[in-house]
């Protein structure tokens, strides 16, 4: 399972927020101007003072757009996120330039999101990368499919919703781990993973266990 290589950048910089929308109930989506370059998958680091450490997102947006776009649920017992989703446009946030090896590419791939950790595959859909791909995101409930609608007409089949507290019709009903228990058919390609880590690890021990391969497990830990 690969991780994370690239060493982080020390410097952040300040930028003025162009937009802050609660896409779903404590799931926030802001934006700033973009004035670098990054590959789809990449991550950033934001903080909202010099005081307190900042913490790291993906980037959620696609890598031709004029903004950089972050995905971020709040955590009621998190510092940054609750003072985040209160920010209104003009406010003042620090941001890091793009790092990471989690990246993009236009090869054949599955790729498994829960929750907010389907950002980085959303900004390499964004980005043209999604030819090939298939996408599996995986919630607890029905609200929480991020960028469904959009997701849905492109991929048709290929992209795969699991849903283990509410149901609804092209939905499965239960976990992504479960999902992929029941898959009987695993191409030999790469395995992006995105989530909390212990979703990480059950779903690469579940890959390996159906003959995939270590090497072709790319993972992104959320924390």
């Amino acid at each position: 399972m690969q991780a994370r290589q690239q060493k982080a950048p020390d410097k952040l910089k300040e930028y003025t927020l162009n937009g802050n929308e609660e896409i779903s109930p404590g799931v926030h989506l802001i934006s700033f101007d973009r004035d670098v370059d990054f590959i789809p998958g990449q991550v950033v680091k934001i903080g909202i003072d010099t005081k307190t450490p900042p913490r790291i997102y993906s980037i959620c947006s696609g890598n031709h757009e004029n903004e950089i776009k972050i995905l971020f649920n709040i955590k009621d017992d998190g510092f940054l996120t609750p003072k985040l989703a209160a920010y209104i446009p003009g406010d003042k946030i620090l941001v890091s330039k793009p790092y990471g090896s989690f990246l993009g590419s236009k090869a054949p791939a599955w790729c498994i999101a829960t929750g907010t950790g389907i950002a980085p595959f959303y900004s390499m859909f964004q980005s043209g990368l999604f030819e090939n791909k298939r996408l599996i995101h995986g919630v607890s409930y029905l609200n929480q499919f991020y960028f469904e609608d959009e997701l849905d007409w492109a991929l048709g089949e290929n992209y795969v919703r699991c849903c283990s507290r509410e149901s609804s019709c092209d939905v499965y009903p239960g976990r992504v781990t479960r999902y992929l228990a029941e898959q009987s058919h695993f191409p030999k390609q790469k395995y992006y993973i995105c989530g909390k880590a212990i979703m990480v690890v059950e779903i690469r021990d579940l890959l390996i266990e159906k003959g995939v391969s270590f090497e072709n497990i790319v993972a992104e830990i959320y924390f």
